[in-house]
């Protein structure tokens, strides 16, 4: 994860704290990557969200291992892609009109909604004790 850390004293039962060391050692990470990554996936989506986003994403949580890598690559289509690139392009070397914003606003949408199903796929595997960093773990 690569977040700003903060840091926080927290007691926790023995048990607990050995099954944590014990998938830390499992996936070479540290105690503290394990735990922080175990709270991200047992906390609630964030209620700001639209209610369909955040039931697609707390949805991630019963995804197979394979299906997670599979929201983990999906985006945009290569079509709407290029089509974002060529709006944001044009959109800084003149005035895009009223049917070219709504256009740009619905691929940013679009686009905003994987970056989110990604990560919150990624935060899963990493938790399910995938090396995100290590590509020999891809499928």
């Amino acid at each position: 994860m690569s977040y700003q850390r903060q840091s926080v004293s927290v007691q926790v039962p023995e048990s607990i704290f050995r099954r944590l060391q014990r998938v830390a050692e499992h996936t070479h990470r540290s105690v503290e990557d394990v735990l922080a990554t175990s709270v991200d996936v047992a906390l609630p989506v964030d209620p700001s969200l639209p209610s369909d986003l955040a039931d697609e994403l707390a949805s991630l949580t019963m995804f197979s291992d394979d299906a997670l890598w599979a929201a983990a690559e999906s985006s945009l289509s290569p079509a709407q892609q290029s089509r974002l690139e060529q709006l944001t392009q044009a959109g800084g070397e003149r005035r895009l009109s009223v049917a070219e914003t709504a256009e740009l606003q619905q691929l940013l949408e679009l686009y905003d909604r994987s970056v989110l199903r990604r990560a919150k796929a990624l935060s899963i595997l990493a938790y399910r004790g995938y090396d995100l960093a290590d590509q020999s773990t891809l499928p």
